[in-house]
């Protein structure tokens, strides 16, 4: 299958999260409980000693595999229950595990240079927390490299996200394979880089929202935030909805 990608207008990057919030609004409680669902399979995966962070890495695109085809189904008019989630477990499994792969491999390379290059300030900041972490006892050598580690992640970090992004989404809705599915997102959103932006600083700014009043606006900006990942596929690529 040809995928032929568009380059939408800027502000379409606050309309993929107004359309998410329509498609949300269609059966709010099975979309809660769906993420509910993940959010505990999680929470369950991440407490496995040493491998449980590698298999959450692996087994994400599967449930965003899932999620996809349930934000398809419901936008055409059809019910989405909880068998949804393990779609992606069912239908081009192997090929969602390749992205799942390819992000593990890319996070474990991203952290191992940072690692490098933060030295012992780093290791320090990770294992306290950012939040926690005693930025006053640092050296300014020690503050230099803590700051190179953290620029040089987010540079790496982000065009591995870019290739992630559509990926669930092309391999189990277009049938393209991991690899494909990986480079075609990354072209797509660099084509598409100033609506992305402008949807990561509007969906930042709900999110600080969102956390304020006990984190309970998060049972609602998450699973609108994984409908974002349709929304914009359906308006990127041709083989989605027509860009309105």
């Amino acid at each position: 299958m040809v995928i032929k990608i568009r380059s939408v207008a800027p502000g379409r990057g606050w309309q993929w999260i107004v359309a998410a919030f329509q498609l949300f609004r269609m059966n709010p409680l099975t979309w809660v409980v769906l993420n509910m669902a993940l959010m505990l399979i999680g929470a369950g995966l991440s407490l496995l000693p040493v491998i449980g962070a590698y298999v959450l890495y692996l087994l994400t695109p599967l449930f965003l595999g899932g999620i996809m085809t349930a934000a398809k189904d419901l936008e055409a008019g059809r019910e989405i229950e909880i068998p949804h989630l393990f779609r992606g477990f069912r239908q081009n499994a192997a090929h969602l595990v390749t992205v799942g792969g390819v992000y593990l491999v890319g996070q474990v390379v991203i952290s191992g240079v940072m690692l490098t290059i933060g030295g012992p300030e780093f290791q320090e900041a990770m294992k306290s927390g950012i939040g926690a972490f005693d930025a006053s006892a640092l050296t300014p050598e020690g503050a230099r490299r803590l700051l190179q580690a953290m620029l040089l992640g987010t540079v790496l970090f982000v065009p591995l996200a870019m290739a992630v992004w559509f990926a669930p989404a092309l391999v189990i809705l277009d049938d393209q394979t991991g690899f494909r599915a990986l480079w075609i997102s990354l072209f797509a959103c660099v084509r598409n880089a100033v609506p992305l932006l402008l949807y990561s600083i509007v969906s930042s700014v709900l999110l600080v929202f969102a956390v304020v009043p006990f984190g309970l606006g998060l049972i609602l900006w998450i699973p609108v935030m994984l409908l974002t990942i349709y929304t914009s596929y359906r308006d990127v690529f041709e083989s989605g909805a027509p860009a309105a």
